[in-house]
């Protein structure tokens, strides 16, 4: 028994002899392996050059698809043909080549330059021009301001929400959309699209149920920029968040106990999503939590909340102010 007492050496699985590691006695762990080099921040997947390179791609893609931009708009949903009342607001929407139906003036009403416009614009545009009795215009407008002008136009076509991405890809600067969850008044709806559009944002979802829709109030208060800024409606808005999320964008909802406030919103200059609920309750749960992170306004006075489109206007102008900055 003593000449068989020498322990026997470790064996690995294949029956060979492990034996020690050169250099080491065997006795230390292998060192850990590098990382290797830093990627290219368009490869990393926190960096905003990524966000943007994903965005681009997102972009690129759904150009390709079969289905055309046009093809995927939807007239409407059901809705009835709209009248846009009020001198401004109609001359807007023929300078923008708005798919009108016929334009109605006033029997015997003041013209000015407006007035001239709108009609030298709907002649060469093919519309036909109709002269209307005030009474009869009166009660089309059902008492809202008309000036003695009106233009009738198809139900509005609603954008895709993959159609804001190709936009906003295909602009040459960081995305900037505006979504609004459960805000009802086509006034305010009218007013958020009139901020975008000076702000350079590059549209606006808005849920397909429980939301207002591009009614002619909505068109009115625009002052015709919903001419030219495209107002795309979601099936599901949690959905379509998420998604821009996928795209490459920043989703930050406006919230009175946000994460941070509107001075220290340092990723205004990237692309990123507005989101806006109603004045009274604010943004829904489902919406709230898809959010990347709340941004509150800071007030100085006792009031407790802003109305939507005003709010929209706040953080909008923020947002350009920080990207002219950065460019300059």
């Amino acid at each position: 028994m003593a000449g068989n007492s020498q322990r026997r050496g470790a064996m690995r699985k294949d029956g060979t002899k492990k034996g020690m590691v050169v250099g080491s006695g065997g006795q230390r762990r292998k060192q850990l392996q590098g990382k290797g080099p830093t990627p290219p921040k368009e490869e990393r997947p926190h960096h905003p050059a990524a966000r943007r390179a994903k965005l681009a791609e997102r972009s690129a893609a759904n150009r390709g698809r079969s289905g055309t931009t046009a093809n995927r708009r939807r007239a409407g949903d059901g809705e009835t043909p709209e009248t846009v009342l009020g001198r401004n607001p109609v001359v807007e929407c023929l300078r923008a080549g708005v798919p009108a139906t016929a334009l109605q003036v006033v029997i015997g009403g003041t013209t000015d330059e407006r007035v001239r416009e709108a009609l030298h614009l709907a002649a060469d545009m093919g519309i036909s021009i109709l002269e209307v009795a005030k009474g009869d215009m009166d009660k089309m407008a059902g008492g809202a301001l008309h000036q003695g002008l009106a233009l009738q136009v198809p139900p509005y076509a609603y954008a895709h929400p993959d159609e804001l991405l190709e936009i906003a890809g295909d602009s040459g600067m960081p995305g900037l959309i505006v979504a609004l969850d459960g805000v009802t008044d086509p006034r305010n709806l009218g007013a958020v699209v009139r901020s975008v559009g000076a702000f350079g944002g590059n549209g606006v979802v808005v849920p397909q149920r429980r939301a207002a829709g591009m009614t002619a109030v909505a068109w009115r208060t625009s002052a015709g920029t919903a001419a030219r800024v495209p107002v795309a409606r979601a099936t599901n808005l949690t959905r379509t968040l998420q998604e821009y999320a996928s795209a490459g964008l920043m989703v930050a909802g406006l919230a009175a106990d946000g994460d941070v406030t509107l001075d220290e919103f340092e990723l205004a200059t990237d692309p990123v999503v507005v989101v806006i609920g109603s004045e009274g309750k604010g943004l829904s749960r489902l919406v709230k939590e898809t959010c990347d992170l709340t941004v509150s306004i800071p007030m100085a006075g006792p009031v407790e909340s802003l109305n939507a489109s005003v709010a929209a206007g706040v953080v909008l102008a923020e947002i350009a102010r920080q990207r002219r900055a950065r460019l300059a």
